[in-house]
């Protein structure tokens, strides 16, 4: 799919979002801000901006094969952004932030704890100029508790949160997930609380702060792992590719590649086992219901995979559509943009982008399909500081048209 600019008409359309965020778990929540039709006006360090600009390779390169400073990390979080180049440090870099934040609804900052006070752009001091303003904090441990002082970092926060824990081989080394999970849920949880906030402020008039903390989500999204400990007091180990709660429901091996079997019921279980000619095994108490096969996992797992080890890898997905059970390949990167289901969905998109040359950048789409507001790309991720010019412009004639209204009230 080939997007380009065009006109904002999504549900956020008219709402301004001042992003004072880099990395990936604020970007995260405001680039999807931005999809839903909010200006966001994105705050860098001139010269350098977001960190993430640098944490490459891959970087983005023209048509004569010219590499830019626009890392494929940094372009995965932060389209429909504008760029405002200011050292919020300096006297008047802090002064320019809080004259948007007059003209802002939303205010995004992932700075260490307290980090922002002393240049007078804490939550405190922008709503003595805004009183409506929604201002959303991310942080590691959050703006309160004995750990409130660290920094935070997506390892970090998988770490002490648990999920490395439960994740990977038993009788390997705790392992992270293969992406910045924590960081990219947090930005998650992060949107959705401002869209509640948004909705506060709609019914009363009220901004309000919010404090967003990487690890406290991460322990939020243990889901079933962290319920699973709270109700038995039993902790999770390492189970690898297995289920805590169903079996079987884990990668298998065929005679020709890997498969991903989800035997949720015990219905499927039986069709299951008859595609593979087993039907006794639906049959033994031992394994006749999820409770039973869950605890005696260890005796049916190696008979189910010698049974599976004789199939091959396509054969058996297509016996397992034909009945039913939830089944299939595992995708590399690479084959899941060349699934037609991806394609029919745009998760692939191209917008054009000045150091791309004439391919545009092509970026992972938004996932959620809106029957009226629909989700709209309308700027590929900025260059640092490529609106700072506009941005100003435009804060003098927000700052005029304000004037005028206060002198009319007087």
């Amino acid at each position: 799919m080939s997007l380009s600019f065009g006109d904002n008409a999504g549900a956020l359309s008219g709402i301004r979002v001042l992003d004072l965020s880099r990395i990936l778990a604020g970007p995260t929540c405001t680039q999807l801000l931005g999809d839903y039709g909010a200006d966001v006006i994105k705050i860098e360090k001139p010269g350098t901006g977001d960190d993430t600009r640098t944490w490459g390779p891959p970087f983005l390169k023209d048509d004569a094969g010219n590499i830019s400073r626009e890392s494929a990390y940094y372009l995965c979080a932060n389209r429909n952004k504008r760029s405002l180049a200011v050292d919020i440090t300096s006297e008047e870099g802090a002064s320019i932030i809080h004259k948007l934040a007059k003209h802002c609804d939303i205010v995004v900052e992932n700075f260490k704890v307290g980090g922002l006070a002393k240049y007078g752009l804490d939550y405190e001091q922008l709503r003595k100029t805004n009183p409506e303003i929604i201002y959303c904090s991310i942080s590691g441990f959050g703006q309160t508790g004995p750990n409130a002082h660290k920094p935070g970092y997506d390892l970090l926060a998988q770490a002490y949160g648990g999920i490395m824990s439960i994740t990977g081989d038993p009788d390997g080394e705790p392992m992270k997930v293969g992406v910045g999970i924590a960081d990219v849920m947090c930005g998650m949880y992060a949107a959705t609380a401002i869209l509640a906030a948004l909705r506060h402020l709609d019914k009363t008039g009220e901004g309000q702060h919010i404090d967003l903390a990487l690890v406290d989500t991460q322990v939020a999204w243990l889901i079933n792992a962290g319920t699973n400990f709270l109700v038995s007091g039993l902790d999770q180990t390492r189970l690898g590719n297995q289920h805590p709660n169903i079996v079987p429901y884990q990668v298998f091996t065929t005679n020709d590649g890997h498969v991903v079997i989800a035997v949720g019921n015990d219905n499927q279980f039986e069709r299951f086992c008859k595609i593979l000619g087993r039907e006794d095994l639906a049959s033994n108490l031992q394994y006749a219901t999820n409770e039973m096969r869950l605890k005696n996992r260890q005796e049916l797992i190696p008979i189910l995979a010698a049974e599976i080890a004789m199939w091959k890898r396509n054969d058996l997905v297509f016996a397992l559509d034909e009945a039913g059970i939830p089944g299939g390949v595992i995708n590399t990167i690479k084959d899941v943009f060349e699934t037609n289901q991806v394609k029919a969905r745009d998760m692939k998109i191209t917008i054009a982008h000045p150091n791309a040359g004439s391919k545009g950048v092509s970026l992972v789409g938004n996932p959620v399909k809106f029957s009226k507001s629909k989700v709209s790309f309308r700027r590929p991720p900025p260059t640092c500081g490529q609106h700072t010019e506009v941005i100003l412009a435009e804060l003098q004639e927000w700052e005029k048209k304000r004037g005028k209204q206060h002198d009319t009230t007087k």
